[in-house]
């Protein structure tokens, strides 16, 4: 027979391109890796999951096993509410759809607010994933520079009254891939910008608990009360295989619009580990678990920049983020990030190039890294070797 695919199995992107690229990369053999986005396994609390399993299956084991509601397990989205409430972000359980991790909460969120040629406004450079899963809707992607402290609010200003953007998407806290953080007079001056616009602002926030230094900022739904939509996910704070991220979303239309799209996907997210956590938050010091969390990612960012001040070029700069997982680097002129992954990883260094980051720039000299699934002699051998062969491509 003749396959017949659609048009969306057959698109293929630049992004979904070079994660092939960076999977044959990755297969070469033993890495010093800082090129996944993967949290610490030593962070992940197995004996309290285990513990927090156990309990759920002796006192509601059936219950864990059946069919459960689309919009999740209770006593789950009241513990999430009530961490918004703690942060003056008046969300109601009502308001909480849970989802299989934050990268579902994109598709759902794309699927009902995305028609072909609709305007979208991302970060430049923007979360990868993020990318991938709007291009699925083909929709027109504009985009806003980033300066060390926010977007660019002039270009921000720009593009919300020149296009008809149906959300800006944003990753404001400890940005993936840059680690930058929206200040509180950024966030408040977009606010200013979008009131009374048909815009809404996606704040995703996969990071915003994990800060080693500095203040928290505020959260845009302060700012913007049901124009915000706010996605979160424990995979950062807990464990990633347990796929539990949220969507919260106060405007009411929309979120029966979603709930009614995840029932047509999967029906809802296990009930057997969205019982574990809740079980596990309810029985163990949630703030304590997070601090240390935040103790071993401060010091492991530190190892990493203190080998970058002395292993890399002086023409080189990069980001010093003040939490999350990710220092963003800018090459020598005249050296391909590209180019320099593919011979890094020939020396047993594995690092992403920046340009999937970009939804249209290309050859910027870009790099991500990684520090918080390293060891630190590991960082500092890989920063290192990383010095290496940035000085043999100048000659």
């Amino acid at each position: 027979m003749k396959l017949r695919l659609s048009k969306r199995a057959l698109k293929e992107d630049y992004q979904s391109s070079f994660i092939k690229v960076m999977l044959e990369v990755a297969t070469k053999g033993d890495l010093i890796s800082f090129a996944g986005g993967l949290p610490n396994s030593a962070s992940f609390p197995v004996e309290e999951i285990k513990a927090a399993a156990n309990k759920v299956l002796e006192t509601k084991g059936a219950y864990s096993l059946q069919y459960n509601s689309t919009e999740g397990y209770g006593p789950l989205r009241e513990f999430i509410a009530n961490r918004y409430k703690k942060q003056g972000i008046y969300i109601d359980s009502k308001d909480i759809l849970i989802t299989n991790g934050s990268q579902q909460a994109l598709d759902i969120i794309s699927s009902c607010l995305i028609d072909p040629n609709d305007n979208v406004l991302v970060e430049d450079p923007s979360y990868l994933a993020a990318l991938q899963s709007f291009h699925l809707y083909n929709p027109n992607i504009n985009t806003v520079n980033l300066n060390e402290d926010g977007v660019d609010i002039e270009e921000f200003k720009n593009a919300i009254n020149k296009h008809d953007n149906k959300f800006f998407y944003s990753v404001p806290n400890f940005q993936n891939p840059t680690g930058i953080t929206y200040k509180n007079e950024i966030r408040e001056k977009i606010a200013d910008i979008m009131k009374g616009k048909d815009t809404f602002f996606i704040e995703d926030n996969p990071y915003g608990e994990l800060r080693f230094k500095g203040e928290h900022q505020k959260s845009m739904g302060i700012y913007l009360g049901e124009q915000a939509i706010l996605l979160g996910t424990f995979s950062k704070t807990v464990a990633p295989g347990m796929r539990l991220g949220w969507i919260a979303c106060r405007e009411k239309e929309l979120y029966s619009k979603m709930k009614n799209y995840k029932q047509l996907i999967d029906l809802h997210t296990g009930t057997f580990s969205q019982m574990v956590v809740s079980q596990y938050l309810e029985d163990n010091d949630y703030d304590s678990h997070i601090k240390k969390i935040i103790d071993l990612y401060g010091r492991q960012c530190n190892y990493m920049l203190e080998a970058m001040d002395k292993y890399l070029p002086d023409d080189m700069h990069w980001t010093h983020p003040e939490g999350g997982m990710f220092i963003w680097a800018t090459l020598p002129k005249g050296i391909d990030a590209v180019d320099l992954s593919k011979k890094a990883a020939d020396d047993g260094i594995a690092v992403v190039a920046g340009e999937p980051f970009y939804e249209a720039k290309r050859g910027l000299g870009t790099l991500r890294l990684n520090y918080t699934n390293s060891k630190p002699e590991d960082i500092d051998k890989g920063i290192s070797i990383l010095g290496k062969v940035i000085e043999k491509m100048r000659k």
